[in-house]
């Protein structure tokens, strides 16, 4: 390594490319971020043309490196990839985009996946990759081109993920890696391989897809005219990368079995690293391979967690907006200053958080939220301390999942719209059982790309002493001790979610 080199993560996430510099020692240098259309053609379909995803790369990179200054494109040394998971890019022979990428959120293939759920089937599928079968996922993407669009699919030759597109647009070399192809559909995670058995039974021709390196070894380099777009050297080494949620742990060292990440923003996110190949039973919680060599990881999904409190904020409180605007604070700020000056379990009442239906460890679209318990006694306060309860017992939901598979949980590095309150810092310590932790830098996505790259060109030995030596906590929050009513809210929580589970099939 020479003195001065710099690793360039770019992460291309919905609806903008970040690019960030880090230098050889992991230290954060610098940042910059370009926007890109979403195209929505009809209900429930979600599109991007990626080229666009080029000019926003393009335009991030090149800011990314006036910000660090007179030859920053120079010392640039490797680049590591990260991004929105589960898209499809469909190309022809000659490695032509055909179609509009169809993204992650894009619900049109949901009749395939139930059809698929009855055959092969759900065992099937949990034999073969550990999961369930969802409509954001790839598979049945290609399914519903090959119905709806036959002409394009018989000429599609190649399947690409959202930033394996971006590689091959760097390179010209078309690769992916074992954490974004865990999200395909068709991917046997614990042999880190493409799985041959479920591909031959839904009959997609293993061509199809892109050969697989790890996600810290350098499986392709920057081409000339690639190199002649970004203003960087050609030759330089390209790292195998990571879908976003792997990525976005190794930026925030989550890379060893014991600390958990927890994001709560419209949704709730858990992952949890592994040691070994742990799915779920019934598919309850997705399991996929970690950008970390040999390890796995689970993750659970709460749809509707800020989402949540979003919603109640501007149907059932609005006030709490113009209280903010009078003294100066944030309207949830408000709202849980509120729900603390409630008692635990907020005297009974229960608040459920599947607006949107649920996704782990309830994989119900069918459910639905509610209130049960209001009675005449029952204050604002109650009410607001209900619904930050609600959300958190849905979360720790998926931490106990965690513990009944043998995974530990000792610590959970929050993020996101909820570690913002000390008030939801201080619930989740308390019902996920488990000290909470919050990070010096929170850089996300983009980071643990950089990581990847600096692993790759040697600068660290491995991605878990990168993490070591990168990542820093500010603040720990333990559990309170003598949480007894806690407990007893979150058993009438688990007791209201069975009932409208029953309720609404």
């Amino acid at each position: 390594m020479t003195q001065g080199e710099l690793f360039l993560g770019l992460d291309l996430g919905t609806t903008s490319t970040k690019a960030l510099l880090i230098d050889a020692s992991g230290a954060l240098i610098a940042q910059a971020t370009a926007d890109h259309p979403v195209s929505y053609p009809q209900a429930g379909w979600s599109e991007q043309d990626p080229d666009d995803w080029w000019r926003s790369s393009i335009a991030a990179t090149q800011a990314v490196l006036d910000r660090t200054g007179p030859n920053a494109a120079t010392r640039v040394a490797a680049i590591g990839l990260s991004g929105q998971m589960h898209g499809l890019v469909a190309l022809d022979a000659a490695g032509a985009v055909l179609r509009p990428c169809i993204l992650w959120n894009d619900s049109r293939s949901a009749e395939i996946c139930d059809r698929w759920m009855r055959e092969p089937g759900l065992p099937e599928f949990l034999r073969t990759t550990g999961n369930r079968i969802f409509p954001g996922f790839q598979a049945p993407k290609l399914q519903w081109m090959r119905e709806h669009e036959p002409e394009r699919f018989s000429a599609t030759k190649h399947v690409l993920l959202p930033k394996d597109w971006l590689r091959y647009r760097l390179s010209g070399e078309m690769m992916s890696e074992p954490s974004d192809a865990s999200g395909t559909g068709v991917f046997d995670c614990a042999s880190r391989s493409w799985s041959t058995a479920l591909l031959t039974t839904l009959g997609f021709a293993r061509a199809l897809f892109p050969d697989l390196a790890e996600s810290p070894v350098h499986s392709s380099t920057l081409s000339a005219t690639a190199a002649r777009a970004l203003g960087l050297r050609a030759g330089i080494g390209i790292a195998g990368g990571a879908g976003d949620q792997a990525a976005g742990a190794v930026g925030s060292g989550i890379v060893e079995e014991g600390t958990v990440s927890c994001v709560i923003g419209t949704s709730g996110v858990l992952f949890a690293p592994s040691s070994q190949w742990r799915p779920t039973p019934h598919g309850e919680l997705h399991a996929f391979c970690h950008a970390v060599p040999a390890k796995w990881h689970l993750m659970g999904v709460v749809l509707s967690a800020g989402g949540s409190l979003r919603w109640f904020r501007d149907h059932l409180a609005s006030d709490s907006i113009t209280e903010g605007h009078q003294r100066g604070l944030d309207s949830y700020d408000v709202l849980a200053e509120r729900a603390a000056s409630s008692s635990p379990g907020a005297r009974g009442l229960v608040f459920l958080p599947y607006l949107t239906g649920e996704r782990c460890p309830i994989p119900d679209a069918h459910m639905r939220g509610g209130f049960l318990g209001l009675d005449v006694m029952h204050s604002r306060a109650d009410i607001a301390r209900a619904v930050f309860e609600g959300i958190t017992f849905a979360l720790a939901g998926n931490i106990a999942m965690l513990r009944s598979l043998g995974v530990r949980v000792d610590r959970v590095r929050l993020s996101g719209g909820g570690a913002r309150s000390a008030y939801w810092r201080q619930l989740c310590a308390d019902a996920f059982a488990a000290e909470i932790a919050l990070l010096e830098t929170d850089a996300g996505a983009a980071m643990g790309a950089a990581i990847l790259a600096a692993v790759g060109a040697g600068a660290f030995p491995s991605v878990e002493a990168a993490c070591h030596a990168t990542v820093r906590e500010r603040e720990l929050i333990a559990p309170s001790e003598g949480a007894s009513e806690l407990i007893d809210a979150r058993a009438k929580f688990d007791d209201a979610t069975r009932l409208v589970q029953r309720l609404s099939h």
